[in-house]
Protein backbone atom coordinates (compact mmCIF):
# COMPACT_ATOMS: atom_id res chain seq x y z
CA UNK A 1 0.00 0.00 0.00
CA UNK A 2 1.09 3.23 -0.86
CA UNK A 3 2.45 5.23 2.19
CA UNK A 4 3.57 8.99 2.96
CA UNK A 5 6.63 9.08 0.93
CA UNK A 6 5.00 7.10 -1.86
CA UNK A 7 2.32 9.67 -2.44
CA UNK A 8 4.58 12.47 -1.89
CA UNK A 9 6.99 11.19 -4.30
CA UNK A 10 3.74 10.28 -6.91
CA UNK A 11 2.62 14.28 -6.32
CA UNK A 12 6.67 15.15 -6.92
CA UNK A 13 6.13 13.85 -10.24
CA UNK A 14 3.23 14.76 -11.65
CA UNK A 15 3.04 18.26 -10.45
CA UNK A 16 5.26 20.14 -12.89
CA UNK A 17 3.45 18.58 -15.63
CA UNK A 18 -0.09 19.94 -14.35
CA UNK A 19 0.43 23.37 -12.36
CA UNK A 20 -0.71 25.77 -15.08
CA UNK A 21 -2.59 23.57 -17.41
CA UNK A 22 -6.29 23.60 -17.63
CA UNK A 23 -8.27 20.72 -17.63
CA UNK A 24 -10.54 20.16 -20.99
CA UNK A 25 -12.07 16.91 -19.60
CA UNK A 26 -12.41 14.31 -16.56
CA UNK A 27 -13.35 10.78 -18.27
CA UNK A 28 -14.66 8.35 -15.46
CA UNK A 29 -14.43 4.68 -16.97
CA UNK A 30 -15.06 3.21 -13.64
CA UNK A 31 -17.35 5.64 -11.59
CA UNK A 32 -17.36 3.22 -8.58
CA UNK A 33 -13.79 2.81 -6.80
CA UNK A 34 -13.64 2.62 -3.30
CA UNK A 35 -16.73 4.99 -2.52
CA UNK A 36 -18.92 6.32 -6.07
CA UNK A 37 -16.95 9.35 -8.13
CA UNK A 38 -19.27 12.13 -7.49
CA UNK A 39 -20.14 14.00 -10.60
CA UNK A 40 -18.92 17.19 -8.58
CA UNK A 41 -15.72 16.19 -10.08
CA UNK A 42 -16.89 17.83 -13.66
CA UNK A 43 -16.82 21.21 -11.69
CA UNK A 44 -13.03 21.07 -12.39
CA UNK A 45 -13.64 21.01 -16.36
CA UNK A 46 -12.36 24.16 -17.86
CA UNK A 47 -10.55 25.56 -14.75
CA UNK A 48 -7.04 26.02 -14.35
CA UNK A 49 -4.78 24.45 -12.03
CA UNK A 50 -3.25 26.47 -9.63
CA UNK A 51 -1.87 23.88 -7.05
CA UNK A 52 -1.04 20.60 -6.72
CA UNK A 53 -0.57 19.57 -2.46
CA UNK A 54 -0.51 16.72 -0.48
CA UNK A 55 -2.60 15.93 2.91
CA UNK A 56 -1.78 12.89 4.66
CA UNK A 57 -2.18 10.25 1.61
CA UNK A 58 -4.78 12.75 -0.32
CA UNK A 59 -3.70 14.56 -3.00
CA UNK A 60 -5.69 17.83 -4.30
CA UNK A 61 -5.46 19.06 -7.47
CA UNK A 62 -6.59 22.66 -6.83
CA UNK A 63 -8.43 24.90 -9.09
CA UNK A 64 -10.46 28.09 -8.66
CA UNK A 65 -13.73 26.04 -7.83
CA UNK A 66 -12.21 23.34 -5.40
CA UNK A 67 -10.12 20.53 -5.23
CA UNK A 68 -9.99 17.03 -7.28
CA UNK A 69 -9.13 14.67 -4.22
CA UNK A 70 -7.29 11.68 -5.12
CA UNK A 71 -6.26 8.55 -2.79
CA UNK A 72 -4.10 6.25 -4.08
CA UNK A 73 -5.79 3.27 -1.76
CA UNK A 74 -3.87 -0.07 -1.91
CA UNK A 75 -2.48 -0.51 -5.66
CA UNK A 76 -3.62 2.91 -7.51
CA UNK A 77 -0.74 4.61 -9.40
CA UNK A 78 -0.42 8.28 -11.55
CA UNK A 79 1.23 8.63 -14.58
CA UNK A 80 0.87 11.76 -16.50
CA UNK A 81 0.98 10.21 -20.48
CA UNK A 82 -0.56 11.63 -24.15
CA UNK A 83 -3.98 11.55 -23.55
CA UNK A 84 -3.93 9.39 -26.62
CA UNK A 85 -2.29 6.56 -25.04
CA UNK A 86 -4.32 3.10 -25.28
CA UNK A 87 -6.42 2.72 -22.23
CA UNK A 88 -5.23 -0.15 -20.31
CA UNK A 89 -7.17 -2.57 -18.64
CA UNK A 90 -7.80 -0.81 -14.80
CA UNK A 91 -7.03 2.97 -16.16
CA UNK A 92 -10.70 4.26 -14.38
CA UNK A 93 -9.91 8.10 -14.90
CA UNK A 94 -8.23 10.70 -16.67
CA UNK A 95 -7.74 14.34 -16.20
CA UNK A 96 -7.63 15.46 -19.36
CA UNK A 97 -4.87 19.02 -20.09
CA UNK A 98 -4.70 21.31 -22.89
CA UNK A 99 -2.04 20.63 -23.49
CA UNK A 100 -2.34 16.75 -25.11
CA UNK A 101 -1.43 15.22 -21.69
CA UNK A 102 -3.64 13.53 -18.72
CA UNK A 103 -3.15 12.67 -15.77
CA UNK A 104 -4.40 8.61 -15.72
CA UNK A 105 -5.46 6.98 -12.40
CA UNK A 106 -4.98 3.26 -12.27
CA UNK A 107 -6.18 0.96 -9.91
CA UNK A 108 -6.15 -2.83 -10.07
CA UNK A 109 -7.84 -3.13 -6.86
CA UNK A 110 -10.13 -0.34 -6.82
CA UNK A 111 -9.35 0.83 -3.32
CA UNK A 112 -8.40 4.49 -4.42
CA UNK A 113 -10.60 6.84 -4.45
CA UNK A 114 -11.88 10.12 -6.45
CA UNK A 115 -13.84 12.76 -4.58
CA UNK A 116 -14.51 16.20 -5.07
CA UNK A 117 -13.69 18.95 -2.73
CA UNK A 118 -15.45 22.62 -3.54
CA UNK A 119 -14.04 25.69 -3.18
CA UNK A 120 -16.79 27.02 -0.61
CA UNK A 121 -17.55 23.63 0.73
CA UNK A 122 -17.35 22.24 4.33
CA UNK A 123 -14.33 20.21 4.60
CA UNK A 124 -14.71 16.27 3.45
CA UNK A 125 -15.64 14.51 6.82
CA UNK A 126 -12.80 11.92 6.26
CA UNK A 127 -10.18 14.66 6.31
CA UNK A 128 -11.98 16.82 9.56
CA UNK A 129 -9.82 14.75 12.52
CA UNK A 130 -6.11 14.23 10.93
CA UNK A 131 -3.60 14.71 13.10
CA UNK A 132 -0.10 16.78 12.05
CA UNK A 133 1.85 16.44 8.93
CA UNK A 134 4.68 14.91 10.59
CA UNK A 135 7.77 16.75 8.50
CA UNK A 136 6.15 20.07 10.37
CA UNK A 137 6.92 21.61 13.16
CA UNK A 138 3.38 20.98 14.38
CA UNK A 139 4.86 17.47 14.97
CA UNK A 140 7.30 16.29 17.67
CA UNK A 141 8.01 14.01 20.66
CA UNK A 142 5.91 16.97 22.88
CA UNK A 143 2.95 15.93 21.08
CA UNK A 144 3.14 12.31 20.98
CA UNK A 145 4.11 12.83 24.59
CA UNK A 146 0.96 14.13 25.93
CA UNK A 147 -1.27 12.17 23.25
CA UNK A 148 0.24 9.24 25.01
CA UNK A 149 -0.83 9.40 28.31
CA UNK A 150 -2.59 7.24 30.09
CA UNK A 151 -2.92 4.89 26.23
CA UNK A 152 -2.13 0.94 26.76
CA UNK A 153 -2.38 0.70 22.53
CA UNK A 154 1.15 -0.72 21.61
CA UNK A 155 3.34 1.81 20.77
CA UNK A 156 3.53 0.73 16.93
CA UNK A 157 0.11 1.28 16.82
CA UNK A 158 -0.55 4.46 18.29
CA UNK A 159 2.09 6.19 16.14
CA UNK A 160 0.08 4.98 12.91
CA UNK A 161 -3.29 6.42 14.28
CA UNK A 162 -3.86 9.40 11.72
CA UNK A 163 -5.60 11.03 14.66
CA UNK A 164 -2.29 11.38 16.24
CA UNK A 165 0.24 11.76 13.09
CA UNK A 166 -0.63 11.20 9.47
CA UNK A 167 1.30 8.90 7.00
CA UNK A 168 2.89 6.85 9.09
CA UNK A 169 2.28 3.80 7.63
CA UNK A 170 3.81 0.00 8.79
CA UNK A 171 7.04 -0.01 7.08
CA UNK A 172 8.20 3.49 8.24
CA UNK A 173 6.91 2.76 11.70
CA UNK A 174 9.11 -0.46 11.88
CA UNK A 175 11.85 1.97 11.04
CA UNK A 176 11.39 4.30 13.12
CA UNK A 177 11.32 1.66 16.42
CA UNK A 178 13.92 0.57 15.14
CA UNK A 179 15.98 3.65 14.97
CA UNK A 180 14.96 5.06 18.37
CA UNK A 181 15.38 1.39 20.41
CA UNK A 182 11.89 0.80 21.08
CA UNK A 183 10.21 -2.41 21.23
CA UNK A 184 7.25 -1.79 19.09
CA UNK A 185 4.94 -3.98 21.42
CA UNK A 186 5.37 -1.22 24.33
CA UNK A 187 2.52 0.07 25.83
CA UNK A 188 2.67 4.04 24.34
CA UNK A 189 1.90 4.98 27.53
CA UNK A 190 4.98 3.42 29.11
CA UNK A 191 7.09 5.84 26.73
CA UNK A 192 8.97 8.39 28.30
CA UNK A 193 9.02 12.60 26.87
CA UNK A 194 12.87 11.72 26.06
CA UNK A 195 12.33 8.48 23.84
CA UNK A 196 9.06 10.31 22.28
CA UNK A 197 11.79 13.43 21.26
CA UNK A 198 13.95 10.82 19.59
CA UNK A 199 11.19 8.81 17.79
CA UNK A 200 9.67 11.63 16.61
CA UNK A 201 13.31 12.85 15.05
CA UNK A 202 13.99 9.48 13.87
CA UNK A 203 10.02 9.52 12.41
CA UNK A 204 10.78 12.73 9.99
CA UNK A 205 14.42 11.26 9.16
CA UNK A 206 13.06 8.31 8.09
CA UNK A 207 10.25 9.43 5.99
CA UNK A 208 12.44 11.99 4.36
CA UNK A 209 14.93 9.30 3.58
CA UNK A 210 12.51 7.49 1.95
CA UNK A 211 11.01 10.77 -0.42
CA UNK A 212 14.32 11.44 -1.68
CA UNK A 213 14.61 7.89 -2.69
CA UNK A 214 11.48 7.47 -4.28
CA UNK A 215 9.71 5.51 -1.96
CA UNK A 216 9.63 1.91 -1.20
CA UNK A 217 8.37 -0.14 -3.75
CA UNK A 218 7.76 -3.80 -2.40
CA UNK A 219 5.11 -5.28 -4.89
CA UNK A 220 2.67 -2.66 -6.20
CA UNK A 221 4.34 0.66 -5.62
CA UNK A 222 6.35 2.28 -8.75
CA UNK A 223 7.03 6.09 -9.19
CA UNK A 224 5.07 8.59 -12.05
CA UNK A 225 7.89 7.86 -14.35
CA UNK A 226 7.65 4.05 -14.00
CA UNK A 227 10.72 3.16 -12.08
CA UNK A 228 10.90 1.34 -8.44
CA UNK A 229 11.35 3.36 -4.98
CA UNK A 230 14.87 2.79 -3.77
CA UNK A 231 14.18 2.78 0.25
CA UNK A 232 13.42 -1.17 0.09
CA UNK A 233 17.15 -1.36 -0.23
CA UNK A 234 17.51 0.49 2.81
CA UNK A 235 15.37 -1.32 5.19
CA UNK A 236 16.86 -2.28 8.34
CA UNK A 237 14.08 -4.68 10.10
CA UNK A 238 10.94 -4.18 7.86
CA UNK A 239 10.67 -8.04 5.74
CA UNK A 240 13.90 -9.00 7.34
CA UNK A 241 12.71 -12.06 9.89
CA UNK A 242 15.35 -14.46 10.71
CA UNK A 243 17.74 -11.83 9.04
CA UNK A 244 20.61 -10.83 11.44
CA UNK A 245 20.17 -7.28 12.97
CA UNK A 246 22.78 -4.71 11.45
CA UNK A 247 23.75 -3.31 15.21
CA UNK A 248 23.63 -6.59 17.40
CA UNK A 249 23.41 -9.69 14.76
CA UNK A 250 20.80 -11.15 16.99
CA UNK A 251 17.84 -12.46 14.44
CA UNK A 252 15.19 -9.95 13.21
CA UNK A 253 12.46 -11.45 15.23
CA UNK A 254 8.61 -10.96 13.46
CA UNK A 255 5.47 -10.92 15.23
CA UNK A 256 1.63 -9.53 14.51
CA UNK A 257 0.63 -6.11 16.28
CA UNK A 258 -2.94 -5.05 15.20
CA UNK A 259 -2.84 -7.03 12.40
CA UNK A 260 -0.12 -6.04 10.73
CA UNK A 261 3.78 -7.66 10.16
CA UNK A 262 5.53 -6.29 13.25
CA UNK A 263 9.38 -6.29 13.07
CA UNK A 264 11.87 -5.66 15.47
CA UNK A 265 15.11 -6.62 17.07
CA UNK A 266 14.64 -8.04 20.37
CA UNK A 267 18.43 -6.95 21.67
CA UNK A 268 18.42 -2.84 20.22
CA UNK A 269 14.90 -2.58 20.70
CA UNK A 270 13.65 -2.62 24.75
Amino acid sequence: MPELPEVEVSRQGIAPHMIGQSITAIVVRQPQLRWPVPDAVQQATGQVIHAVRRRAKYLFIDTPMGSVVLHLGMSGRLRVIPASTPVAKHDHLDIVLDNGQCLRFHDPRRFGACLWQGQDDPSLPLLEKLGPEPLTDEFDGKHLHLFSSGKKVAVKNFIMDNHVVVGVGNIYANEALFASGIDPRKPAGKVSRSRYDRLADNIKNVLSRAIEQGGTTLKDFTQTDGKPGYFAQHLRVYGRANAPCEVCETPIKSVTIGQRNSFYCPQCQR
